[in-house]
Formats: C-alpha cells, structure tokens, sequence
C-alpha cells in the first residue's frame, strides 16, 4: 500500500494549506490514518491522527490551529492547516495504521504502517 500526500508548498505566516493523502488502493482496512512531519535536523513527530470511529489527537503544537478529517473515499485523510507559523516548516507525511489488504491469491499483507512519500510545507515569516 502506498500513500499519496500532496498539497504541501510555501505560505506567509498566518496563511493556510489543505493536504490530502490517498490511497494506491482502496481495498485496505486500517484502524486510524494521521499526519507527522519532519523538520531539518529533527525527528518525525506525529501532528495529528484520526481513528476509524473519528477519535482525533493532536499534537499540542497545532490544537486549535490544525483539522484532520477523514475523506468519503475510502482511506483518504486531510489535514486544514490555519494560522500557519515559520515553525511549522516541515515535510510532512501521512501514515496509516495496522494496515491489512489482500494480494490476488488471497493471501493476506499486515504491516504496521503505510507511509507517503511527504509533502513540503514552507512557512516564511
């Protein structure tokens, strides 16, 4: 299963950006789908994340600021990101949760997470 995220690019402080993140393939169950992001020198950290029955968790840096909110298709995820500041540069990828699917042969694929490729994000001050 592959995540495609897009919607990333650069904004003045103050300013918004929507990412999306869709699926190569729709016929994958997973148990919540979110968004981390990753700045220079510094770990992945985890932004935002929704679960199936739509519990959200966010990241304290962004509460108030950010929305995830799953899409009407199938294992699609958005994230409303408002009141953007210059540290809130980052790429940011999109993940999914205790992935399952099925190859042709039926034969089952677990992982842990599926991850996109990311999305850049530049917030000028």
């Amino acid at each position: 299963v592959q995540l495609q995220a897009s919607g990333g690019g650069l904004v003045q402080a103050g300013g918004s950006l929507r990412l999306s993140c869709a699926a190569s393939r729709g016929d994958f169950s997973c148990n919540a789908m979110g968004w981390y992001r990753q700045a220079p020198g510094k770990e992945r950290e985890l932004v935002a994340k929704i679960t199936n029955d739509g519990r959200t968790n966010y990241d304290d840096s962004v509460k108030g600021r950010f929305t995830i909110s799953r899409g009407n298709a199938k294992n699609t995820v958005f994230l409303q990101m408002n009141s953007l500041k210059p540290e809130d540069t980052a790429v940011y990828y999109c993940n999914a949760e205790n992935v399952l699917y099925y190859l042709e042969d039926s034969t089952p694929v677990a992982a842990r997470y599926a991850w996109g490729q990311g999305t850049l994000v530049t917030v000028s001050s």
